[in-house]
């Protein structure tokens, strides 16, 4: 009863986050930033400052698509943040510009994220289907359901290390915006306010990921 408990309340509060994440996208995307650069524009300007030459800048469809790609060395900006010259597109850009940081330094949570993500990539297109056929022959194969568990284990491991990476490019973009001057006393705030509701979703994410795997283990003791 009480991990139900927890999951039921992990999901209330990624309703809650999500929709707070989007308000405050909203709002600070209405708010131009002080010297009218837009989010191409910081990423540039945030890779040339730090000596990163070999990382291109372009724009993806869809709302809040913006990520990092370490393969191909990209930052890839949504059309909201590309061209807008507000608080939360310079904001957004200058936190996936960090993740280009990051990869260029050689930031230690960052290596260890990219090396998993073909264990994960496995996992995550296996796991339902041996999760389901653990629950159903657990009384005729129980080791199985422990199989399942493993494999999800690795995806919440995941959730976890990206905790770091995460957290560590929105402090690379903070310092970085107040630094170069793109934000000033009376904008920094909105800027951490935007990056801080973008940080909670992997945090909401990761206790998700911890709640269902209790969840199987206690559901594979139960069954022992």
């Amino acid at each position: 009863m009480a991990i139900w408990f927890v999951m039921l309340a992990v999901m209330l509060l990624s309703f809650i986050v999500q929709r707070v994440l989007n308000s405050r996208f909203d709002k600070y995307s209405q708010m131009p930033s002080p010297h009218g650069m837009t989010g191409a524009d910081v990423a540039r300007m945030m890779l040339a400052q730090n000596g990163i030459n070999d990382v291109q800048v372009q724009s993806v469809d869809g709302r809040l698509t913006d990520h990092y790609d370490p393969r191909t060395k990209v930052v890839n900006l949504s059309e909201g943040v590309y061209g807008s010259a507000s608080i939360a597109a310079c904001a957004v850009a200058a936190h996936e510009t960090g993740h280009a940081i990051q990869h260029a330094t050689g930031y230690a949570p960052l290596r260890l994220r990219s090396a998993l993500v073909p264990v994960v990539t496995f996992a995550n297109n296996t796991v339902q289907w041996v999760l389901l056929a653990g629950v159903i022959l657990i009384d005729i194969f129980p080791s199985l359901i422990w199989a399942g568990i493993a494999l999800f284990a690795v995806t919440t491991f995941f959730s976890l290390v990206t905790l770091p990476v995460e957290i560590n490019a929105s402090q690379r973009a903070v310092t970085w915006l107040e630094g170069a001057g793109v934000v000033d006393a009376g904008t920094r705030p909105m800027a951490v306010d935007a990056l801080k509701w973008a940080a909670y979703t992997y945090i909401i994410a990761a206790l998700g990921s911890l709640a269902t795997l209790f969840y199987y283990i206690s559901l594979a003791n139960s069954r022992r």
